[in-house]
């Protein structure tokens, strides 16, 4: 079944976009809110992006391979922006970013 064969990817989509939710929230109780707009922007698209790539794997969409490389890419870009926040939760997404851009590139590649 297709969700046992990517589950380990599934998994990293999840807990990223879990993070992605926590940290999006957390940025708009921050003292300058302004200055975390594009931490934000990112961190909703990708939740969102997430969310959709572990939908198309546990479904075994043909279409999971190109959804699973937009997610890393924009995974990818999400982690970068946190990094350069020095806020816990920041950091707890740029991580959960960068192990799950890494999961949906090798997703990409074996699928």
């Amino acid at each position: 079944m297709a969700h046992e064969k990517f589950q380990l990817c599934i998994d990293a989509c999840y807990a990223c976009a879990t993070e992605c939710e926590h940290c999006s929230v957390s940025c708009l109780q921050e003292q300058d809110v302004k200055s975390m707009t594009r931490c934000i922007k990112l961190d909703m698209d990708c939740a969102q992006i997430c969310r959709v790539a572990a939908s198309y794997m546990a479904r075994g969409s043909e279409f999971a391979q190109a959804i699973c490389r937009v997610c890393a890419e924009i995974c990818e870009a999400c982690g970068e922006e946190c990094a350069k926040h020095s806020m816990d939760h920041c950091q707890r997404c740029a991580e959960a970013c960068r192990r799950c851009a890494e999961e949906c590139r090798r997703m990409a590649q074996v699928a």
